[in-house]
């Protein structure tokens, strides 16, 4: 049996609102933009950056608290599946889009650090990072046709 993984874990900072939308199903989706930076020294020894942009899409209850939570500019770890969509364009071109399906998501602070401003727990009052994990849709549910982005 031949092995496959597709995962990817992204730290950034959101470079819009998340947006959030209602499937048909009734189902809760949420989507937004964060950008990563790569840094590096050229040949001559000067420090050169790249910024990388990433579309990320998130289901469910998670969905439901990145939309709370999140705003432009926020630092978070995403972790989830890439997947490409594609479909016709009104001009009958052929599109193409390259998403993250995130299943968690960890609100960052400045330094990095999960951080638990404004997000108390019922659990005596205890604060902690929201860290969820999104159930994936399953099967045919969720079809291409139905993501409003």
């Amino acid at each position: 049996m031949a092995m496959s993984l597709n995962r990817a874990q992204l730290i950034g900072n959101l470079t819009r609102d998340p947006e959030m939308k209602q499937i048909p199903s009734g189902q809760v989706v949420a989507s937004f933009g964060i950008a990563t930076n790569f840094t590096w020294k050229d040949a001559s020894g000067e420090r050169q950056t790249k910024t990388e942009f990433h579309n990320i899409v998130v289901w469910g209850k998670l969905a439901e608290i990145c939309g709370q939570y999140l705003k432009k500019g926020a630092k978070v770890f995403i972790e989830g599946r890439i997947q490409t969509r594609d479909w016709e364009g009104e001009d009958g071109v052929k599109r193409y889009r390259t998403e993250i399906n995130a299943d968690n998501m960890i609100m960052l602070d400045s330094r990095g650090n999960p951080t638990s401003e404004g997000m108390e727990r019922e659990a005596g009052g205890v604060s902690e990072p929201v860290a969820e994990k999104a159930p994936a849709p399953v099967g045919d549910e969720v079809k291409i046709d139905d993501l409003p982005f």
